[in-house]
């Protein structure tokens, strides 16, 4: 399962990442978001530093989301039966998407209250 090329491990990463988002409903929902604060942060004419805290906060969901369905999957494959210590595993990869999501939404306040309060004529 070695990758004896660098395009290999490209075209896996990248075959992975297409998977997450096709099969993942909780992916979709995230990269929607995402595409929604892009088009936003254009609406807005976001400066660089705002760009990039966005930028790294959408990085932040999305990483962790792709690790969660990772450790969900993983799961999966080593038992079908009900187990408290896999279950356990499961929220607290569950939780981990939660935080990143709660930071994602304070940064996004952050970033996007100043200008959407200018473009409506509040400040």
């Amino acid at each position: 399962m070695r990758n004896h090329k660098l395009s290999d491990s490209f075209r896996n990463a990248f075959r992975g990442l297409r998977q997450a988002i096709a099969r993942e409903r909780n992916m979709r929902i995230h990269v929607a978001a995402a595409v929604l604060c892009i088009l936003l942060g254009i609406v807005c004419r976001l400066d660089p530093v705002s760009w990039a805290v966005l930028f790294i906060a959408i990085g932040l969901v999305v990483v962790t989301e792709l690790i969660n369905t990772a450790v969900e999957k993983l799961v999966d494959m080593i038992t079908t039966e009900y187990s408290t210590k896999a279950r356990a595993v499961k929220d607290i990869a569950a939780g981990a998407v939660l935080v990143a999501a709660i930071v994602a939404v304070a940064l996004g306040a952050l970033v996007f209250i100043p200008p959407l309060l200018r473009l409506a004529g509040l400040q």
